[in-house]
Formats: C-alpha cells, structure tokens, sequence
C-alpha cells in the first residue's frame, strides 16, 4: 500500500529526535502516478497561489524563512514571491528535454476539457524531475538549518525524480571509517582531497617538524584576499542565539536577492527566456518583436480661404490693440520720466539739505564754542562788576543819609523855636568820648545848633555869591538844603573818580575786540545767526539771548551814572546806537524809518533788563531829593525817555513808580516823625527868631509838596499819591500854619490851596482857595 502524499505545511518547531522517512513503493508509485502527480501539482499551484496573494498583501516581505522547517519563535514566515519564469520552470519541474507541443483545439469562447484531452494531457505530462550532476554545488541548497528538526522536515518532502532512501547509521559509519583510511593513505582513486594545493607546493618555514606556523609563513591559499568567495569568513553558529542570528542574516540577504530579482527589466526578461530556451526547458515560442509600421502622417482638413472682411476687421483689431498698448506704454514711459524727474529733483534736494546741515552742524559747532568762552568770560568779569556796583550805590546812600540828617536837624532847630524844646530833647548830655577818648558833644544842643545855623548862613552866602540871579528868585530854605559842605563834597567826588577808574580795570586785561566790543562779538554773531538760520533764531528767542549776554557791557558802561545827577539822554550812549541798529537790519532810505527785525526792538528788552532796575535802585537809595525840584525834573525827562521805548503798563516801568512813591512816603514820614513831640508840647516862646523859623519849615514842606504834585501830573494817581498829598497838607503843614497864622502861616496855606488839584483841597482850605 502506497503511503500517503506529504503536502507543504508549516509546523511548529518541535526538540524531537530526527525521524526516519521510508522509501516510497515504486511500484505504488507507479500505480498511483497519475493521481499522486495531480495532487502534487494541485498542492504546488495552491502554495504558490496563496504566496502570490501574500505578497500582494503586503508592503514589504518580512525577514523569515520557509523552506518547510519548523517556524521560528516569534519570527515571520519568508514568502517567495514568483514570476512567470517561476511557474514556467514550475510546470515543466521534471523535464530534461523541450516539451512536446500539443494540440490544442482553439475555440473563440474558449478551451473543451474532453475525455480525449485529460487522457493526452496525463500521458505527456513527466512524473519525475530531470537528474541533477553530482559534483554540481548550488550555494543555495547548503543552508544550515536551526535544528535537526528541519533535515527530519526537509527529508519528509517526497521526490518524484526515484527512489530516494536515507543512509542507515551503519552505512554512515563505514563511509566514514573509508574516509578516515583514505585521509590517513592519502592515495587512492577514491580520495579526493579538499584542498586545491599540496603541502609540498610551499615553504614549510625554518621548522618543518613542527605543527605550529607562523603568520608570516602562511604564504600561497590567499585566503584573506579571496576571503569573500570561498567563505573563509564564515563562522559556524553553535549556539541557538547565534543560529536565529545566522538564519536572520541569511533571510535578509535573501531577500534583498528576491526584491533584486523583482527588479528585472525587459532586457533581463528576454535574456532569461533566451537561456532557457537555450537549455531545453521551454518550447521555442518567443514571439518575433513587432516591427514598427510606417503610418504617413494625417492630410490636415481643407480650410477655406479668408475673405477680404474677416482680414481687414482682425487687422483692425490687432491694429487697435497695437494702438491701446502703444498708449499705454507712452503713458507708463511718461509716468516714468516723471517719477525719475521728480526723483532726481528729490535727490538734489536731499544732497543740498545735507550740504544745509553738515553747513549747519559746522556753524553750530563754533558758534557753541563761541558762546562757551563768553560764558567764561562773564563768569570772570560779573563779580566785580557787581562789587563796583554796591559801592556805587552805598556811596549814594552815604550821600543821601548826611543830606537827610543835616535837614531833620534843621527842621528840629527851627520848630523848637516856635513850638518849644520837647522834654525828650532836653536830655542832659552824657559823658560820651569817642575812639581818641574826646567829649561827644549832643546833637541838639545849644552849641551844636549854632554850628549848623552857622553853616547854613555861610552855605546860602556862597551860593549867592556863585550865582547872583538865581539866588534873587530863590527864597529862603529852597537852596542850600541838598548840598554837601566843601569837605564832603570834595570826599564824594574822589570816591566817585575811583569808582570810574576802577570800572576800567575791569577791561584793562582784555584783548580781544569781540570781548571789548560786543558789537564785533554778540552782533557779529547773532546777526549771522539771524540771517542763516532765521527759523531757529526766532523759535530759540535769540534776540532775547544776545540780550542777556550784552548786558553786562551795558551794565559796565552806565557804571557810576546817576541819571538825577549827571543828566545824559539815553541814546547818547553806544549800546543804546548798537542794538538800535541791530534791531532794524534792513538798510531803508535815510528819511524812512528803518523796519524792525524778528526779534522787534531789543532797545526796549535792554532797558527793561538792565536800566530800569539799575535806575530804580539808585533812586530807592537816595539818588532821588524829594524836596529838588532840580531832581524831579529829571527824573520826569528819564520817565518820558524810557516810555518811548517801553510801554507804561509795562511791570518794569511800574517798578520805577513805585520806587519814586516809595521816597516821597519816606519823605513825608520822616516829617511827621520830627514833628509829632513838638505838635504835643505846643507851648511857644517869644522868639525874635520864631517868625522866620516858622517861615522856613513851611517853605521846605512846600517844596516837597510842589515836587509831589509835579511828579502826580506826569505818573498819574497811581499808588495813592493824591492820599499822600492830602496827608503832607493835613497832617504836616496846617499844624505849623495855625501856630502863627497870622505871622505867615495864612499866606501859606492859601499859597498851598491854590496849587493843590480841586478834588485834593481839605475842606478846611476851601475858603482859603475861593478867596
């Protein structure tokens, strides 16, 4: 009894003993041939059908064997993926010859299996392989296998080719005992030797004898330069590690072999088909390659002639597009020309606009070092102007205090003539020395008030004989009440000439003529600042700068003038001509007034900044006599100056009535000081002198009234100097009237109410006036 056919199946790895496969009957074989060979072929087209869908199925063949062992743990199943040429040799597996043609009757629908046709088809289909040669070696037949499991599973796979039967160990161990005799003979036919040399062909090195060799002595095998084919670098794996490691290495170059074969193209196709037809394992049915057919190229259809209509509009048409886009790149040239104009317009202007400023940046640069050694220079040359200044002003008020004292002591002088001596002046003289140790003698008493009406007489006497004319006008106490004595006036006047010379001092190591002139400095260059750069100059306020810095040269040259002593008009002086001219830099006919200039008239910025505070403190100081009308006149003349250039309303300019008012309070109340304890004694005394003592205290308030009511007419009822008017008269000149009415005293007081303004007579002085 036949056994049965093995079929392709994958079992699991099993550590058992290698089974021993029996020799298929011949006979059995034969007898069941046709049967066993249709099941074979089933079972083979059924394996490498379900292997082609396999791959089909998957991206990518995975890295394992099959070759009917034993799968490996964890590992994937190797799917050989076959061509047409594969089946071809499959269908032919067996044959050693061409296969016989047959014939097969073409039907259009297609092939009839009949009876007659299976029966053909079976007798001409081989039931054994062809015989391979014995010394041929396929490389990849000798395959190491992970265990003794796959030989059993290998051995398992029936062959068709002939009786195939497995060694006996007994027969295995003579073959070997035969080896080992023929190895150890080393003759025979039978021997045949593994090595392509003898022993004898080479060296056997310095020792011979001996079974050790050394490297250098290995000389002839090549087997290190021929190591890659005749795998002498291969290691026998021993381990199971190792051998899952071998078999891994071996599937993935397979592999790469099967995906090289996969890309075959048809060259190589047609170069396969040829070997093997070469080798008789496929008819001869390569089919001739098709010549190209030569196919003349199509007769485009016949189009038919354009009329004369259908020409002119499409001319007319491109010859309208030509025209619009001819236009168009007219207007573009033309807005180009215009962009690039402008461009350059714009390019010019920049490079003048950095030319302007690099001018500018240059011009600045000197002109703040300029304006830096100006300030070093004021910083040096303000304090003593300053300290000049001060002694200027405490040599006016020193001035002013001997004035001041010398009247008050006249006036006491005069009312105890009339009024009496008040107790407080009746003070018995004390014992005071002085520095040499010399009697201090009173103020008020007898021998002092000889002294002073002595002076007096003598100082009204020279001033007669000086000016004889004027002195006839003059009446008494109006001449010689604001004049110094010879010795002090003489003291004032070397003080005063010091005080000039060394306001030249200030100037005497200065060399250069844009420090001494400030015209050649300050004007030079603010003026140049002005015309180049006007924008800057005007929104900087650079007129008001150059104001500031200037006024130090005007400060220094009105230094030591006192405008109530020495009258000089404002414009005789050379910075008043300087900054006239600076202020108007345009050159106009000489009877047209020149125009002014941005900064308007700086004259008008100087005065507020440096005359009118000068000129206020002088007169706060003692500058200012009330009771000179010499003074007052002056002083008017001033005022009128300074109101061309400043306006009235100005604060400055009210500063200067202030400080005016200020000195006739001081004035009126330094009287009512001196003659409130002769007022409140009241008791007269027969006096021959009382009558013209009387006459010369009303006479002196009088002038100071005069000059009050003068200066009201020019400044106006500012400050209340109406009320200071009514005060003086009240308060001051209608006591001393009514103590001697009728010696003198009405005669004044109506002299005085036909001089005071209707709406400032007290009522008490109103019969006098309408009389």
């Amino acid at each position: 009894m036949a056994e049965p056919t093995v079929v392709f199946k994958r079992t699991k790895s099993k550590h058992a003993q290698r089974a021993r496969v029996s020799t298929p009957d011949p006979d059995a074989a034969s007898a069941n041939g046709g049967k066993a060979e249709e099941e074979v072929e089933e079972s083979v087209t059924s394996i490498a059908a379900k292997l082609k869908k396999r791959s089909k199925t998957r991206a990518k063949p995975k890295t394992a064997l099959s070759f009917g062992g034993e799968e490996e743990e964890g590992g994937e199943t190797f799917k050989v993926k076959k061509g047409a040429i594969s089946k071809d040799l499959m269908l032919s597996k067996g044959v050693g010859t061409a296969l016989p043609e047959l014939e097969i009757p073409r039907h259009p629908t297609g092939p009839t299996y009949d009876a007659a046709y299976l029966s053909q088809l079976k007798a001409s289909t081989p039931t054994a392989r062809p015989a391979l040669p014995t010394d041929a070696y396929d490389a990849d037949v000798s395959m190491d296998v992970d265990s003794f499991a796959h030989l059993s599973a290998l051995s398992a796979i029936p062959d068709d080719t002939a009786e195939t039967a497995i060694p006996s160990a007994s027969s295995i161990l003579a073959a070997k005992q035969k080896r080992e005799r023929l190895r150890a003979n080393k003759g025979g036919d039978d021997y045949i030797s593994l090595s392509l040399s003898k022993r004898d062909d080479f060296s056997q090195g310095p020792h011979p004898e001996s079974r050790l060799v050394r490297e250098e002595d290995e000389l002839g095998d090549a087997d290190d330069e021929f190591a890659e084919y005749t795998s002498a670098k291969e290691r026998i794996a021993l381990g199971k590690k190792s051998r899952k490691k071998e078999a891994q290495k071996r599937r993935e170059e397979m592999n790469e072999m099967i995906v090289d074969a996969e890309d075959e193209d048809e060259e190589t196709k047609e170069w396969e088909q040829e070997q093997l037809r070469r080798g008789g394992l496929r008819a001869q049915a390569i089919e001739p390659v098709a010549k190209p057919v030569y196919k003349p190229a199509p007769i485009p259809p016949v189009t038919p002639i354009p009329t004369m209509g259908a020409a002119i509009a499409r001319l007319t048409q491109s010859m309208s597009e030509l025209t619009t886009s001819h236009a168009q790149h007219s207007t573009s040239l033309t807005k180009l020309g215009e962009e690039q104009r402008i461009l350059e317009q714009r390019e010019k202007e920049m490079r003048e606009m950095i030319a302007k400023a690099e001018e500018k940046r240059s011009w600045f640069s000197a002109f703040r070092d300029w304006i830096e050694s100006v300030a070093t220079f004021l910083d040096e040359k303000f304090p003593p102007l300053e300290k000049l200044e001060n002694d200027h002003i405490s040599l006016i008020k020193e001035r002013a205090d001997m004035i001041a004292q010398r009247r008050r002591a006249e006036d006491a002088d005069d009312l105890a003539l009339f009024f009496g001596t008040p107790p407080s002046l009746q003070r018995p003289p004390t014992d005071e020395l002085d520095e040499l140790g010399r009697a201090v003698p009173s103020v008020n008493s007898p021998a002092a008030r000889a002294n002073r009406a002595s002076a007096r007489a003598s100082r009204r006497v020279l001033r007669r004989a000086t000016n004889q004319q004027r002195a006839q006008e003059e009446q008494e106490g109006y001449s010689t009440d604001a004049s110094l004595p010879p010795a002090d006036a003489e003291d004032y006047r070397i003080a005063m000439g010091q005080l000039l010379a060394d306001a030249k001092e200030i100037m005497a190591d200065v060399k250069a003529e844009e420090f001494k002139d400030p015209n050649a400095g300050l004007g030079k260059w603010f003026g140049e600042w002005r015309t180049k750069f006007g924008d800057i100059y005007t929104g900087a306020w650079g007129g008001l700068g150059m104001v500031g810095a200037w006024e130090f040269w005007v400060r220094l040259e009105i230094l030591g003038w006192n405008p109530l002593e020495r009258p000089r008009s404002l414009d005789s002086f050379h910075w008043y001509g300087s900054l006239y001219k600076y202020s108007r830099p345009s050159e106009d006919d000489e009877d047209d007034e020149p125009e002014l200039g941005p900064d308007g008239d700086l004259v008008s910025a100087m005065i507020t900044t440096a005359l009118i505070p000068r000129v206020c403190r002088i007169i706060e100081s003692g500058g200012l006599d009330p009771y000179s009308a010499k003074d007052i006149r002056r002083l008017i003349d001033l005022s009128e100056e300074i109101e061309v250039s400043v306006d009235k309303q100005n604060q400055k300019f009210e500063l200067l009535l202030k400080s005016v008012y200020t000195v006739f309070n001081t004035a009126i109340t330094e009287i009512e000081t001196t003659l409130a304890p002769f007022i409140e004694l009241n008791q007269p005394r027969f006096d021959p002198q009382a009558i013209p003592a009387r006459r010369r205290v009303l006479a002196r308030q009088y002038k100071l009234l005069r000059d009050l009511l003068q200066w009201r007419k020019h400044a106006g009822d500012r400050y209340g100097l109406g009320n200071l008017t009514t005060r003086l008269v009240t308060s001051s000149m209608l006591p001393v009237a009514e103590s001697g009415w009728e010696v003198g005293g009405e005669e004044m007081m109506r002299k005085v109410a036909q001089a005071l303004p209707a709406e400032l007579v007290p009522p008490s002085l109103q019969s006098l006036r309408a009389a």
